[in-house]
């Protein structure tokens, strides 16, 4: 095991971060919120906002990682601080600085591991936002870019509470106190509606993910509105992976994406449900017009002009009265199993 080294900032680091007064303090909705983000979008099982103190690294925020606490010396976020840029460890027993470090060779048995420096105001790293898996993996540019997008958010956070715990000493100038925190407040807010709009939207298509999709159709159903729900799943995408490669995927997820908000034309909203699935929300169309919908939006999909030509098939259920989300839902799927079984490139409708 390589031992990492130390920046040539250390003090200077050191004190930044305990300026902060956040080592051992008590877990905090914003900072594990931000972490199970991270896990979700890398789309492995652990995560944390690691601190980096004199001899240890610190877990401000964790997810299936046990401890609150680990040696220095054997961090692999210790080695992240010494680079502005995301350090990346696809396969942690094929590097020399870490096949037989205890947390390769023991719990956690980390394989893969990307850590995206905390930077403050000064350019300190104070610490990372991190991913882990105990396989070997590697993470897409969008969620590299996400990585490093969530770390601004976690820099962010650690400001605005030295911000916060500072305006608590300043109670006896109510004025000047009630005035800087409205200002953060603002601040705060604008975040949270960044992350928001980051939970809510698929990083790889720019569409609606299936969380803002059910959202949606909740909302519509609970207005009373008539819906249609359709799910569209590209025809034969497992091959399209196993002989192209992941990212040639990846290619055509965008392409298909970018095809359906086409033609769907603001109409609705269209969302990525999930692997290679989309869902499309039509809100007050009559069950004709849903089918001359979907049926245009097959037909344009399979004569399209893209590198790899696909064609997808579609499951539409009209709603009925009285009937939930998850029911629609679950009729529309069911329609859509109907269209691949008889054939594929097809539109079938529920009963």
């Amino acid at each position: 095991m390589i031992k990492p080294d130390r920046p040539s900032t250390e003090d200077a680091r050191l004190a930044a971060l305990r300026s902060y007064a956040i080592l051992d303090t008590a877990p905090e909705d914003a900072f594990d919120d931000l972490v199970r983000i991270a896990s979700a979008i890398c789309g492995v099982p652990m995560a944390s906002v690691s601190l980096i103190d004199q001899d240890r690294q610190w877990f401000k925020a964790r997810l299936g990682i046990e401890g609150d606490e680990s040696d220095r010396d054997s961090a692999f976020c210790a080695h992240a601080i010494l680079s502005p840029e995301v350090m990346v460890v696809p396969d942690a027993l094929q590097d020399v600085r870490f096949h037989d470090n205890p947390l390769v060779q023991g719990n956690p048995n980390i394989r893969f591991y990307a850590g995206a420096p905390l930077v403050d105001a000064d350019g300190h790293a104070l610490g990372t936002l991190c991913v882990l898996d105990n396989r070997p993996n590697v993470l897409g540019d969008h969620q590299l870019e996400a990585l490093r997008a969530l770390s601004r958010q976690v820099s962010k956070l650690l400001e605005l509470r030295r911000v916060s715990r500072a305006l608590n000493v300043q109670l006896e100038d109510r004025a000047w106190y009630e005035s800087q925190l409205h200002a953060y407040q603002e601040h705060l807010e604008s975040l949270n509606a960044d992350l928001a709009e980051q939970t809510r939207t698929d990083p790889l298509t720019g569409l609606p993910n299936r969380r803002a999709f059910a959202a949606a159709l909740e909302d519509a159903l609970g207005r009373g509105k008539a819906c249609s729900v359709a799910m569209l799943d590209i025809d034969h995408f497992k091959t399209v992976n196993d002989t192209h490669g992941h990212a040639v995927g990846d290619q055509v997820l965008v392409q298909v994406a970018n095809l359906l908000r086409a033609v769907a034309g603001g109409h609705g909203m269209i969302a990525r449900h999930g692997g290679e699935e989309f869902a499309w929300l039509l809100p007050d169309a009559t069950p004709g017009q849903a089918e001359l919908s979907c049926g245009h939006l097959c037909q344009t999909v399979r004569l399209a002009s893209m590198a790899l030509p696909v064609t997808i098939s579609i499951g539409l259920a009209h709603g009925r009265p009285g009937e939930d989300g998850a029911a629609l839902l679950a009729r529309a799927d069911s329609a859509l199993y109907s269209a691949k079984r008889n054939g594929r490139d097809r539109v079938d409708v529920a009963a």
